[in-house]
């Protein structure tokens, strides 16, 4: 082999060997400290496009379900409304069959039509009731979504408490003024209990479908994080293996370099 001063192949070769080495040393150290597999787009392009596209979908599941809360909510909150204007009815039911008892005097009846009244503004106003600056109670449905993608939505029905075909809407007209009036009957009480017992059922059963969509989406919101996880996250019993590997290469390299510098110098000793 030739002696030579101006190139030093050793040398260069121990050089890039020390450079590839410690390029890899960097990058598995920015991967654990980061906990990230991808840490630039060279690393993964593809894979990062991917995982991307899988957190968008993720954040989206989660929006969903915060979504579908709310309208279990406001179902809740009806529900509310509903059971007191079902115990309101109850009571004039009972205050009708008081009513109508023939050793009831005019001042008595009097009494009973004071608090009918009374009761009637409380169904008037749990008709106005709201969630959030939505009516609880009227003509419009409601549309949420249960899917990321927007294929799939279930309706909150309209519920009308001011309908006369509810009948609680025959109990609050404004022309009914006595438990006397021909509206007023047991009837039409019973009818308008019957009315907002289904209400409640209706609204009971759109629940449960909320509830169980609001498990699938939290599901498949779980089952994204869990597909980018593998694409983007680094394994780091792996990478701390690799992490080693790669600091001994870099020590050994470092050596190396300074032996093959050291090496020019039999030149010098021909030279003396």
């Amino acid at each position: 082999m030739s002696v030579v001063i101006n190139t030093n192949f050793s040398a260069i070769m121990a050089a890039n060997n020390l450079a590839s080495s410690n390029q890899s040393l960097q990058k598995s150290l920015n991967r654990l400290s980061s906990g990230s597999k991808i840490v630039s787009p060279a690393d993964d392009a593809g894979g990062l496009a991917v995982s991307m596209k899988l957190n968008a979908a993720a954040r989206r599941q989660g929006a969903v379900a915060t979504n579908i809360g709310n309208a279990i909510s406001l179902l809740q909150t009806q529900d509310g409304a509903l059971k007191v204007t079902a115990k309101v009815l109850e009571r004039i039911g009972e205050l009708k069959t008081l009513y109508t008892d023939a050793t009831k005097s005019a001042s008595d009846k009097a009494n009973y039509d004071a608090e009918f009244v009374t009761l009637k503004a409380q169904l008037t106003a749990n008709a106005a009731e709201t969630f959030n600056g939505v009516a609880l109670f009227g003509t419009a449905s409601l549309s949420v979504s249960v899917t990321e993608s927007g294929s799939t939505t279930v309706s909150i029905s309209s519920r009308d408490l001011t309908s006369t075909a509810t009948g609680v809407g025959v109990l609050t007209a404004s022309s009914v003024t006595s438990l006397g009036d021909a509206a007023v009957t047991l009837t039409a009480v019973t009818d308008a209990i019957q009315n907002v017992a289904t209400m409640r059922a209706n609204n009971g059963a759109e629940q449960s479908r909320f509830s169980f969509a609001a498990e699938l989406v939290t599901v498949n919101k779980a089952n994204l994080e869990a597909a980018s996880s593998r694409i983007t996250d680094v394994d780091v019993a792996t990478e701390s293996t690799q992490l080693a590997r790669w600091n001994i290469l870099v020590q050994s390299g470092t050596a190396m370099l300074a032996q093959a510098n050291q090496s020019a110098q039999i030149a010098l000793k021909l030279l003396s």
